[in-house]
Formats: structure tokens, C-alpha cells, sequence
């Protein structure tokens, strides 16, 4: 499986991403978690200390004038399986953590980290390994190189004018980007009705929901995972339960 998960900021993609991580782990497959967006969330949902250090400079050569290939390629010798290994930290339940830096001063003080994330992820995409990617929040950031990796989109979104609005800009630019599928789950519902509603006017079939719940405000405030501090709240369940539906998602769509 390699999902990613985007949304308007504060959509709650970044506390979902982490917890879905963390119960996909449970299954006994190994999951790498990767962060792309330059503002923390994704490592303190997994259960980890905020870390921001970059993927090093050196990890990414540029293409010399008359090579051919990408522009921006893994240092020669250097395997994406092994920058996994070197770069990533491991977090609760083994899930492996990979992000390209936080943004502390100027956008290009993380470029040559950016493009080594870039890379590796890339690589990563041709192997078994299932990746959960937090994207940048907003409409149009997640999709300028970040998405390539998903093999499934998943739009978080709550049944709010704004939070729709932007679930159905990100509908159309995944689609327009093509080959992949695009779902969507409605977060912080408190009415029965949210799911429906935010199906209707994204037009994105929506695999699951996850209920408004007092415990995500407390685990974010107190910077811990949910699943640490209210493993058994109903919005841990819910998304333990997606995890079951994406997979049922997926299948759906090869067979």
C-alpha cells in the first residue's frame, strides 16, 4: 500500500496519517512514513519526538551536463533502500520515519534535503515496502512532485464549506494527475449525516469517517500520539478500521 494523505490545513491529515501508519505497522507489515510537509505534525502523531533534521545535503548529486536521467539523482553507491536505513528513525510499533527537514528561515535551506526526499521516495515507489506520506496542506503544493509515490489519494476533509471546497479542488487535481485512485474520509463528524454531505458535494466516494473526539485535542497538546494516550478512543478505532477499508479500496481497484 502507498497512500497519501492531503487536506486543507487543519483538516487533521497529519494526526490521521501518523495513527493509520502506526495501526497498518500492527498488521505485521513494514510501513516507512514519509513527511513532506515543511511544518511539523506527521512525527509527534506517530509517537515521536519532534525531530527536524534534514536528509544531508550530500545524499543527492545534480545530472552533469550530457548525463542523461533525472536531474537529481542518489549519490553513486548510495541504494534508497539503504538511505532508508541511514536517514529514517524508527518509531512506535517499527514504523520507520522519513522526512526531508522543517522549514526554520528561507525555503532553499532544506532544497538539496528536499531533493534527496525526492529520491529516495521516488525509488521507493518500485518496491513492496508500503508508504504512508503526509503531503503539504493546501490545493495545489501537495501536487508539484511530492504526490508521485501514491498509488491512492486520500483527501481528508470535514463537512465544512471551506474544508469541502477544498476537497473538491484536490479531487480534480489528483485526478487530473491521473493513474492513481482518489478517495476521500470525513473527519470530526458530528452529525450522522457529515459523510454523505461531503460526499455529495466533493464527489469523492468516502471509505470512512472519523468522529469528532476530545482525545486528538488532547494528544496534540500534549505533543503525543493518540494511540499513546487514548489507544482505545473512538477516533484510534475509526481510523484502525480505515486501514481495513483502504486495503478494501485498493483491491477493489486492480481486481
Amino acid at each position: 500500500m502507498k497512500v497519501a494523505f492531503v487536506g486543507k490545513g487543519g483538516a487533521g491529515k497529519s494526526a490521521i496519517a501518523g495513527t493509520f501508519a502506526r495501526a497498518l505497522a500492527r498488521r505485521g507489515t513494514a510501513v516507512l512514513a514519509v513527511d513532506s510537509d515543511p511544518l511539523p505534525g506527521l512525527a509527534l502523531s506517530i509517537g515521536l519526538e519532534s525531530d527536524e533534521a534534514p536528509i544531508p545535503d550530500d545524499a543527492v548529486v545534480e545530472r552533469q551536463q550530457g548525463e542523461e536521467g533525472p536531474r537529481f539523482r542518489l549519490r553513486p553507491g548510495l541504494e534508497a533502500a539503504e538511505a532508508v536505513e541511514r536517514y529514517a528513525v524508527t518509531g512506535p510499533d517499527g514504523v520507520r520515519f522519513l522526512q526531508f527537514g522543517k522549514l526554520r528561515g528561507h525555503v532553499v535551506a532544506v532544497g538539496p534535503s528536499q531533493q534527496a526526499f525526492r529520491v529516495i521516495v521516488r525509488e521507493l515507489a518500485e518496491t513492496d515496502l508500503h508508504l504512508v506520506g503526509d503531503l503539504p496542506g493546501g490545493t495545489r503544493q501537495p501536487f508539484l512532485g511530492w504526490i508521485g509515490f501514491a498509488e491512492m489519494v486520500v483527501v481528508v476533509a470535514e463537512a465544512t464549506p471551506s474544508s469541502m471546497l477544498s476537497a473538491r479542488r484536490l479531487a480534480r487535481l489528483a485526478d487530473a494527475d491521473g493513474g492513481r485512485q482518489v478517495v476521500a474520509v470525513a473527519n470530526k463528524t458530528a452529525d450522522p449525516g457529515d459523510a454523505n454531505v461531503l460526499q455529495r458535494f466533493s464527489g469523492l466516494r468516502v471509505v470512512g469517517e472519523v468522529p469528532r473526539d476530545p482525545a486528538v485535542g488532547a494528544a496534540e497538546r500534549a505533543g503525543v500520539s493518540l494511540l499513546d494516550l487514548a489507544p482505545t478512543s473512538p477516533a484510534a478505532e475509526a481510523v484502525s478500521s480505515l486501514v481495513d477499508s483502504l486495503t478494501d479500496a485498493m483491491t477493489k481497484e486492480t481486481s
